[in-house]
């Protein structure tokens, strides 16, 4: 079976597989993104997986390490895509098979961020609205079709599952 494939490729593309993560909080009905410190962009929780990790590990980890959240009530695997895109974080071009999680919190209590050195960003909430018009406005290069994927997937998830968004 093929995977989905978003993005445009581009030359000197390295690969970095990983996972990234939709995090929503039922009682507020708004979704954890981290928002660029410069501009205005906004970002899935995402990251590369350690040696001897699982992709759904990895994903959590990195969403603790990026957001401080940590409290995940159900995570729900949305599969695997082949995403093209340029790093804006480390101005690196990839290309990556990235598998996508729903997380759902049970508390928004946080620890401390554990960001690395290029990870200019914090925890901002959002509605699926707004993250979904910020992707589109700032995708010309479709560098985050592969998230607004995982977000329209999450939002499916979400209602099939009984939530009220």
């Amino acid at each position: 079976m093929s995977l989905l494939e978003f993005g445009i490729p581009r030359e000197n593309e390295e690969r970095r597989d990983g996972g990234c993560a939709v995090v929503y909080d039922p009682k507020s009905h708004l979704f954890a993104v981290g928002k660029h410190d410069e501009g205005e962009l906004l970002r899935l929780f995402s990251g590369g997986v350690e040696d001897g990790e699982d992709m759904e590990e990895g994903t959590l980890r990195e969403v603790t390490e990026e957001s401080g959240l940590h409290d995940f009530a159900k995570t729900i695997p949305l599969g695997t895509v082949v995403a093209h895109y340029h790093n804006v974080l480390k101005d690196v071009n990839r290309v990556a098979h990235v598998t996508g999680y729903l997380v759902i919190l049970r508390s928004r209590d946080t620890w401390a961020t554990a960001l690395e050195d290029h990870e200019k960003f914090s925890l901002a909430w959002r509605t699926a609205d707004d993250i979904h018009e910020n992707w589109k406005s700032q995708s010309v290069t479709h560098d985050y079709d592969h998230w607004i994927h995982f977000l329209e997937q999450s939002l499916e998830k979400l209602e099939e599952i009984g939530y009220t968004l």
